[in-house]
């Protein structure tokens, strides 16, 4: 099995950027970039990451804000601040050099046991073995694993025949050649015909590649409907900054929230921008819907233009408007639209931002300004 797949990777395995070299800095960003992300969009991102931040010492002097910006996109922004601090505790517990011993790498923010085996065995040829739900899949059908995955049996016995396969001398080659037999054979729909393992496989055997893995529960699709105002005054738009807890924490947004039951997406912009903010607003346009998906959400954005509603404001040393309150953000300002697109923003904030802003002002625009 094991000099089979081995030649198949040899013939097949793709050429990634980050296997030109195996650096453990490469090998960490692009394994972290992964998560959550395919392939093709993961690549162009790492690039961009290594001409912006190409070591780890790069990353390390970098502001969490340009960190944001240059992950945006990609979601689950927690990554990117553990990257940011992970790098920081490179460079001051290890001179900036990538740590070789695996409770080191393990100790790094955001490095969890599939990671840090991972970074181990690709980076360092260290002999352990790695188990994605690439790896998941292949073993549990080769090995006819007859419960879900995720169950705790089961995955004990998918880990331990994970370890058992892996050659020790190859450990690098052979986590990759399973990872990618996984993601480009192998996966939801078999490509039996072409499966180097085909001989070995018990499920394949047994006619029964189709009920392997065995599904686990599927997780509730949770619908939430969300509103967000564009709050615009003397050619500013107005944005605030997350607090840093939550899935979208230190990244800016329009102001906005969930929509109440038995409200109107109307009178729910106006409620949130005074929660928020304490600004009084009346709505001024609909700019439509945005439709996001994360995780099990399903977001139904409705999105509006609002301007101020009367009342004295406090203003700052330009003029503008000083909000009276920020109870759902650290800091806010008052940007231009050319500024809007160094902010790192929320995919669906992006997205308003993008159909509003992103052009240079023209006549066309002149009323979104």
């Amino acid at each position: 099995m094991r000099e089979a797949l081995l030649r198949w990777f040899a013939a097949n395995g793709r050429d990634l950027p980050w296997r030109r070299t195996y650096t453990p800095y490469e090998v960490w960003i692009s394994e972290i970039m992964l998560q959550q992300t395919q392939m093709d969009r993961g690549v162009s991102y790492f690039q961009r990451w290594m001409e912006r931040f190409p070591t780890p010492e790069a990353l390390a002097a970098a502001s969490e804000e340009d960190v944001l910006h240059a992950w945006e996109g990609l979601g689950y922004y927690s990554r990117a601040r553990n990257l940011l601090a992970a790098a920081r505790r490179i460079r001051d517990l290890h001179g900036g050099v990538f740590p070789g011993r695996r409770e080191d790498i393990a100790a790094l923010p955001g490095v969890g046991p599939y990671t840090t085996a991972a970074i181990a065995s690709i980076a360092f040829e260290q002999p352990v073995a790695c188990v994605d739900a690439n790896v998941e899949r292949v073993i549990a059908r080769v090995f006819d694993v007859d419960a879900p995955v995720k169950e705790k049996n089961a995955a004990a016995r998918i880990a331990a025949l994970a370890q058992e396969l892996l050659p020790p001398a190859q450990a690098r080659a052979h986590n990759q050649a399973m990872m990618e037999l996984g993601a480009l054979v192998c996966g939801r729909k078999a490509r039996c015909e072409i499966c180097p393992l085909a001989d070995f496989c018990l499920s394949r055997h047994l006619g029964i590649v189709h009920e392997r893995p065995v599904p686990g529960r599927k997780a509730d699709t949770v619908l939430l409907d969300v509103v967000t105002g564009v709050l615009r005054h003397e050619g500013r738009i107005f944005v605030q900054k997350r607090c840093d807890r939550g899935a979208w924490g230190g990244l800016w947004e329009f102001p906005g929230g969930r929509v109440e039951p038995g409200e109107e997406p109307r009178q729910a912009v106006v409620r949130e921008h005074h929660e928020e903010t304490g600004f009084a607003v009346r709505v001024t346009d609909d700019y439509g819907i945005i439709r996001h998906g994360y995780t099990t959400y399903r977001v139904t954005l409705y999105c509006f233009g609002v301007s101020l509603d009367g009342g004295a404001w406090a203003t700052d040393a330009e003029g503008l408007p000083v909000p009276p309150v920020l109870t759902a953000a650290s800091a806010y300002r008052w940007a231009s639209p050319q500024e809007l697109q160094s902010l790192a923003m929320p995919a669906a904030h992006r997205k308003l931002a993008d159909r509003l802003f992103a052009a240079a002002p023209g006549p066309a625009q002149a009323s979104l300004i």
